[in-house]
This record gives structure tokens, sequence and C-alpha cells, in this order.
């Protein structure tokens, strides 16, 4: 089932996968600071996990932080296209999830990851 949520989800988001290459990771910083930075961190649990190295980073992992079963179990691994299903629809890619939040605009998604990746040192 979650297979099939990262399939559909990557088949949806293949325009943002494609806009990859020219993603701004400095404008990916700013999107993140105001839209993700209420929630989140780089460095710190706050409503959200810590987000320093999470690119490559199996979900439910982050030290210290306690997640729904439903990420824990989810064997999901944060990377380009799920990160891009997850914040087009976190329900979607892991039903039972608690992330109520969206991006909706494939170039803002884009950029955050690029930003995401770059403080994974990937």
């Amino acid at each position: 089932m979650i297979r099939q949520a990262v399939l559909s989800a990557a088949i949806l988001s293949a325009a943002a996968a494609a806009d990859a290459a020219a993603a701004d990771p400095g404008r990916g910083k700013e999107l993140y600071e105001s839209r993700c930075g209420g929630c989140h961190s780089l460095d710190a649990n706050r409503v959200g996990p810590a987000h320093r190295g999470v690119y490559g980073r199996k979900a439910g992992t982050a030290p210290n932080f306690n997640y729904s079963a439903a990420v824990r179990n989810s064997g999901v691994v944060w990377e380009g296209k799920t990160l891009d299903a997850w914040l087009t629809d976190p329900q979607r890619l892991i039903p039972g999830q608690r992330m109520n939040f969206r991006i909706s605009a494939a170039e803002d998604r884009t950029d955050i990851i690029a930003y995401l990746r770059q403080q994974s040192g990937r």
C-alpha cells in the first residue's frame, strides 16, 4: 500500500523531479523558515522532528521524537521523491500520520527539498 502511494505521488510529481536540477536551496531556506519553522527546526525537536540529516534517513527514526506508529512503521526513506510526495499530501503517502500541512507549489517543494538535502550533507 505504501509503495503504491509513493509510486502514485511520484508520477504526479514528475514535473517537480524534472525541475530538481534547477532547485534553489537558498530560496528553500527562506521557504523552510517561513512555512516549516513554526513546527520544525533543523536541530531541535518541536511539534515535529528535527530536520538536519533528514535527507536519506528512514522515516520515524530521528532521536528523541515521539512519532506516530504510521510513520515509525512506514519503511519510507526520505529522498527527493518521498519528500515531494510527503509535502504534497502527507496523509496520502503515510495514512495515519499526524502532519496536516501541505505545500501545493511544486517549485516551492523542490526548493525546500534542495535545502533539506544540503543541510543533510548530500
